[in-house]
């Protein structure tokens, strides 16, 4: 089993940008309705315009996008990544900290659509 992430977007370019910047993917799809973000060749991440297509479920403008969900990625060089967090200045929610349960560095923000996404290294990484 294969999990490929979709979530609904306002604009599909400005948020393919924002996470091909942070997460260094490339687009396989591209257009401003539908995109699909690949790392290697693979899937990544999937993005869909929120006001088009009639997909039962996929999208309540009533509920704040993101509601109970993070979108989280591991990386091999958490201080790179960090760099680049900063550069897309988003709301940090949660500074870089280790997380003492995990023992790894995160860096917990939001995205254009005001997704919850954390950045981490792999866990035991924090251990020194």
């Amino acid at each position: 089993m294969k999990i490929e992430p979709l979530i609904t977007v306002n604009d599909v370019v400005a948020s393919s940008q924002f996470y091909q910047n942070l997460l260094g993917c490339e687009s396989a799809h591209g257009g401003d309705e539908y995109e699909m973000l690949t790392v290697d060749g693979k899937l990544l991440l999937q993005l869909h315009r929120q006001d088009v297509h009639e997909h039962p479920g996929m999208w309540n403008p009533e509920i704040p996008s993101g509601n109970g969900m993070i979108l989280w990625f591991r990386t091999d060089d958490f201080d790179a990544s960090v760099v680049k967090v900063r550069a897309l200045s988003p709301e940090i929610v949660t500074e870089p900290h280790i997380n003492p349960n995990a023992q790894q560095h995160e860096i917990w923000f939001r995205d254009p659509d005001g997704y919850l996404v954390v950045i981490s290294d792999h866990m035991g990484d924090a251990r020194a």
